[in-house]
């Protein structure tokens, strides 16, 4: 299984703890974010993963080559930031040619079962599959409605007036119905620019698991204390 694990985000919420390191590898209890995710890809069968890169870039590749030198990474040198969407169209050839891919954003911290959002994924057969969670700050999220079979019926980035508290988690199953709906500018955000054009033939699933966006200090501080590993 091939996963796209997004890591390349400047982390300027968390100045200045990312003034030296990059977001993707500030420690969760003495262990880079990164390291978690590589660990819980693995553990779940996802043994081809790229990874984009641009600040810090070198501090993350010298890690990977250094901690994962056995595992299939590609890494991916964005200079100019692509976007979520915009990496995945760069590297469109990657994937293409699978019935379904993963996509994560590395600044959440999870110790999800993916095999069971997996499970999901398959029994609906939908374009996509977003992994939700209840969320108390829906104006900050990606926010999906759906109805009672979990199909995903609106879905807005940031609304000013949301419709439901269900928030995407930065965990995602793309099929090529989502390749195709990729736009082709850049920078392109998935949130904004593809999941809104797939309403109606995507579906959400709901994570029971620990889930943690670590991108602001509250939340940051928060992990350290939560944190419950695998």
């Amino acid at each position: 299984m091939k996963a796209f694990l997004l890591a390349a985000g400047q982390g300027t919420r968390l100045y200045p703890l990312t003034s030296k390191i990059p977001k993707c590898l500030v420690p969760i209890r003495g262990k880079p974010l990164l390291g978690i995710w590589i660990e819980l890809l693995l553990r779940h069968g996802i043994n081809d993963i790229l990874i984009n890169l641009h600040s810090h870039g070198p501090l993350v590749r010298d890690y990977l080559c250094r901690e994962f030198s056995r595992v299939s990474i590609r890494m991916f040198e964005e200079p100019q930031l692509l976007g979520s969407a915009g990496t995945i169209r760069a590297n469109r050839a990657w994937i293409e040619s699978d019935p379904f891919f993963w996509v994560f954003y590395a600044d959440v911290l999870t110790n999800t079962a993916l095999d069971r959002m997996l499970a999901f994924h398959n029994e609906h057969s939908g374009a996509a599959t977003l992994g939700v969670y209840d969320t108390s700050q829906p104006e900050r999220c990606g926010i999906a409605t759906t109805d009672e079979s979990h199909r995903v019926l609106d879905f807005v980035e940031k609304p000013t007036q949301p419709r439901s508290r269900l928030a995407f988690s930065g965990l995602l199953i793309g099929t090529p119905a989502l390749i195709e709906a990729l736009p082709d500018f850049t920078p392109a955000d998935l949130g904004f620019d593809v999941l809104p054009r797939l309403v109606g033939r995507m579906f959400a699933y709901r994570i029971p698991d620990f889930l943690l966006d670590v991108g602001t200090p509250e939340n940051y501080a928060t992990a350290q204390e939560s944190w419950p590993g695998f």
